[in-house]
């Protein structure tokens, strides 16, 4: 292999460790000019074979199906292959468990419940509304909706409002404050869990605080600190959209790592609420089944521009 080449693959398998996907990289690595050693432009699967061989790490295959050091050169180190072919085997048991818009932002629209992912009795990726149980009140069950569909519905939507300019100005702006509010929320947590502490502390020295006190306060800052870490965490996400403009929105969209994905979807979007399909087996998804709730960053400046 080239020196040219193997710095090409290098490169690529950095960017495979960020999670880029097999087409994004491919079409960097066009746009930079690197070629295979025939001189052909590299392509998806191609490239996935190079990095998943183990020849790129100097090692081989033994009778027994073990990677052994083979005496070859070791293009990329082989903790990076490890990590990459992980990636593969992580992505052939994930594919179908890999959701867009899980997490507390998306509820049903009938009761407010939060959504859960779901497969259907085929296995297609789904979302629903949990019915109610004795374990977790609160679901109605009514609700279901393909996530496919709803995914593409969303990003649509989604990729619509970041492409006007008045939203693209406020995007690093608003990434920023909600970046805040996640470390707000951080401090809140460990404040919360010095209480919960201390609370164990001076029930276990004879504080005169009942057990059943005793419980219900530790039940209650459990909670907070359960909804609130999982706040935090959601919040965080927005960290991996990119910053500054994004010239091809659709192309950034198809080809981004899906964390980074999730990042725009809760930096925009409060609130997704759906509704019941108008008819069984409906496969149509449309502002009369989603509700979005837009995340409203122009008064918070005004009054910021006002202190």
């Amino acid at each position: 292999m080239r020196e040219a080449e193997a710095a090409g693959i290098r490169a690529a398998a950095s960017r495979r460790l960020q999670e880029q996907t097999f087409e994004a990289i491919t079409d960097w690595m066009s746009e930079e000019g690197y070629r295979t050693t025939l001189g052909n432009k590299f392509k998806p699967d191609v490239l996935a074979g190079v990095l998943h061989h183990p020849a790129i790490a100097g090692l081989m295959e033994d009778e027994n199906g073990k990677l052994v050091d083979s005496g070859g050169p070791r293009i990329i180190p082989v903790k990076d292959f490890l990590a990459i072919r992980a990636m593969r085997q992580d992505k052939q048991r994930g594919d179908q468990r890999e959701y867009l818009l899980s997490g507390p932002g998306a509820v049903c629209g009938l009761c407010a419940h939060a959504l859960v992912t779901s497969p259907s009795n085929s296995g297609a990726r789904g979302h629903r509304c949990p019915p109610s149980t004795r374990q977790h009140p609160g679901g109605c069950g009514k609700v279901r909706i393909n996530a496919d569909l709803f995914e593409t519905y969303v990003g649509e939507q989604v990729l619509a409002e970041v492409a006007k300019p008045e939203v693209a100005e406020l995007i690093d702006a608003a990434r920023e404050a909600l970046l805040a509010q996640a470390d707000e929320l951080d401090k809140q947590v460990r404040s919360a869990r010095r209480r919960q502490k201390k609370l164990g502390e001076d029930y276990a020295s004879g504080s005169g605080m009942s057990l059943t006190a005793f419980k219900a306060a530790d039940k209650e800052l459990t909670k907070q600190i359960r909804e609130k870490a999982t706040n935090a965490r959601f919040l965080k996400q927005v960290k991996h959209v990119p910053v500054g403009d994004i010239p091809d929105l659709v192309r950034w969209w198809k080809h981004a790592p899906l964390k980074a994905k999730r990042g725009l979807v809760f930096l925009l979007l409060e609130q997704i609420a759906v509704y019941p399909a108008a008819s069984k087996g409906s496969r149509t998804v449309d502002a009369d089944r989603v509700a979005l709730t837009w995340r409203q960053w122009e008064p918070a400046a005004e009054e910021s521009d006002c202190a």
